[in-house]
């Protein structure tokens, strides 16, 4: 069963708690479709019989990305580089030492606007708390940053699918489903656009800094 059909199948309040929960363990920094279920479900709110509301929706986004977040930053704090080196050993895949040292060099560069910026990448989103702890910034300005990331994020992506399927509605009556196919694309195209951007700044830094890149330090 694909994700926008386990939705479908599910009461509306457990569709609230799985978005906060998916958003949330995906910003500790375990790897989750948390973009996906966040898109589906709000695509599910615009169905007219599935009683859903996709600003709740969006705020139980931002509460799970918040607290995921900052969950991320204390462990991330807590436990250092160790953390982001078992991230690397139990999701390769998804998080990589390139990853990783192309991360703290975003940091380095951009600061607490990483937190913000990441939210809306999903390799910047899943590293973004634990980093941030593990390089001990500040936690009052990683909070400002991870609050109104998680808000825009949130409450802009559920709002450009509601305004899109509000507008296919409006002028297209019996065709809306249009406009949630051009969702789709426009996520999807904008989604690989984002992906191929971050694959290429972790090669091109990996390339350049190739001893640093092989590994995280220890703790």
């Amino acid at each position: 069963m694909d994700i926008p059909s386990f939705l479908g199948s599910i009461p509306p309040w457990l569709v609230y708690a799985l978005v906060g929960l998916v958003v949330g363990v995906e910003s500790i920094g375990i790897p989750l479709p948390g973009e996906t279920i966040l898109v589906a479900s709000t695509l599910l709110s615009l169905h007219p019989d599935a009683n859903i509301n996709p600003w709740i929706i969006a705020a139980c986004a931002t509460t799970g990305a918040v607290i995921g977040d900052s969950i991320g930053y204390t462990v991330g704090r807590t436990y250092g580089t160790r953390l982001l080196t078992w991230l690397t050993r139990r999701f390769p895949r998804h998080i990589s030492p390139a990853h990783i040292k192309y991360a703290e060099h975003v940091f380095d560069r951009w600061g607490t606007w990483t937190v913000f910026f990441g939210r809306f990448v999903a390799g910047l989103r899943i590293l973004a708390g634990p980093l941030a702890g593990t390089l001990r910034i500040e936690y009052r300005r990683f909070l400002l940053a991870n609050v109104t990331g998680g808000i825009f994020w949130a409450f802009g992506t559920v709002g450009f699918i509601v305004l899109v399927g509000d507008a296919a509605h409006h002028y297209l009556k019996e065709f809306a489903w249009v406009g949630f196919l051009a969702v789709l694309v426009l996520a999807l195209a904008a989604g690989g656009l984002l992906h191929k951007r971050v694959k290429e700044g972790v090669a091109r830094f990996a390339a350049e800094e190739p001893t640093e890149a092989q590994e995280p330090e220890r703790a």
